[in-house]
């Protein structure tokens, strides 16, 4: 799947919208330590006693750079902003350590939005029917709604008697996983013949031949170089972000918030977006939000007016922007004439009308003003001379002549 297309799913998928999310992220950001951590139980005990945790937002991982990491970069900290994989309590994302199963299986549920149903009561004092139950009880209490839900979903297989959540994610199971999220499984088993082309095809089971061509004709993993599949490598944070995010772009509203729109304006810590029904909503800058560009890691202040853009918010500030459609270069102009109207909207100078001789001829041009006019050089009034800057047929910046 190609990045534009990726991102056309991203608008899809996020069309119903909110201004503030008001992110509970439950346990994710702690357990996915290594379960054998001194911090997770306090953190746990804490979490059973109190319920949800609210958690800080990170986006700016200290061990994941855009160049090293260029491939998943992007997955990662789309994921991240959706509170679907984070990072860890220490500001690390560990992209090269592999994932276990539990982990994997938290994230999946996640993905289609079922968060919040994973964490009812109900759920997360479910009993399971696996035999190491207990031991997931006890170890991973926080995952439990997780995996009755996951259950629900068929992301187990109905010959699995066990959990095994510390279990390393290989490439062929978190395949299997993410093709069952999809709900893809039926063409899956149609595809059970499929002639894959890696060269090590003959070490993928029978009964997991059709996942595998269904997961390659999606885009959701690849072979390598040497044309293999190796299904038995462990899949690593980084790689399982990539598959995840993958899948995602192609999954059907969910239930992510988001403000899809187009940029108005970036001002005074403030970006401004339309919907497409009209609603307009002016949103804080969180002071460590992350905005992607053209595939690149930028300022907040190279976002231009008319970008198409996916606003992810925390705590009613903007913390991840992701312009899916950069505008077109602006065309800028200017004219220069004398004031002979000014027409008023909303208590704000909508429009404005210049007059100036042409080859002898009076010629009068009528603009539209932008809501982000600057006025210079004096105060604006009928018959003063002035030079008008247009830009994208909208005048952005009147000089006052003296």
């Amino acid at each position: 799947m190609t990045h534009s297309n990726e991102k056309r799913s991203i608008l899809r998928k996020t069309a119903v919208t909110t201004l503030a999310v008001g992110v509970l992220a439950g346990s994710l950001s702690g357990v996915y330590a290594d379960a054998n951590s001194k911090h997770n139980d306090k953190k746990d005990d804490k979490e059973k006693n109190k319920g949800k945790t609210k958690i800080e937002l990170n986006l700016n991982f200290h061990d994941l750079n855009d160049k090293e990491w260029k491939w998943a970069y992007e997955h990662i900290i789309r994921l991240a902003s959706q509170q679907v994989f984070n990072g860890y309590e220490d500001g690390s994302f560990k992209p090269k350590e592999k994932i276990k199963r539990i982990e994997a299986l938290v994230a999946a549920v996640r993905l289609l939005g079922l968060k919040d149903e994973a964490e009812k009561p109900e759920n997360m004092n479910a009993k399971l029917n696996f035999k190491d139950f207990p031991d997931v009880q006890k170890k991973y209490p926080w995952a439990i709604g997780y995996l009755q839900v996951a259950l629900e979903n068929d992301l187990f297989n109905e010959s699995d008697t066990a959990v095994q959540p510390e279990k390393p994610a290989d490439r062929l199971w978190a395949s299997i996983l993410l093709v069952k999220a999809m709900k893809l499984e039926g063409e899956a088993k149609k595809k059970m013949d499929a002639q894959l082309p890696f060269r090590d095809a003959n070490q993928i089971p029978a009964g997991s031949v059709g996942y595998v061509a269904v997961a390659v004709e999606k885009g959701l993993i690849t072979g390598y170089s040497d044309r293999t599949f190796q299904p038995n490598k462990p899949v690593t944070r980084a790689e399982l972000a990539a598959l995840l995010d993958r899948a995602g772009g192609q999954l059907p509203e969910n239930g992510n918030t988001a403000i899809v729109g187009t940029v108005q304006s970036v001002a005074n810590g403030t970006i401004t977006v339309k919907k497409a029904d009209g609603t307009t909503y002016a949103v804080p800058l969180d002071a460590s939000v992350f905005v992607f560009r053209k595939d690149v890691k930028v300022s907040a202040s190279a976002i231009q007016q008319g970008d198409e853009a996916l606003v992810r918010t925390y705590n009613g500030k903007a913390v991840f922007i992701e312009v899916t459609k950069a505008a077109d270069a602006p065309v800028q102009t200017s004219d220069t004439g004398t004031l002979t109207e000014i027409t008023y909207a909303s208590n704000k100078i909508d429009a404005i009308k210049l007059a100036k001789i042409v080859n002898g001829e009076t010629v009068t041009n009528t603009y539209k003003v932008g809501d982000s006019l600057q006025i210079t050089g004096g105060a604006l009034a009928v018959s003063k001379n002035v030079t008008v800057t247009i830009v994208n047929n909208v005048v952005t910046n009147v000089q006052v002549l003296s």
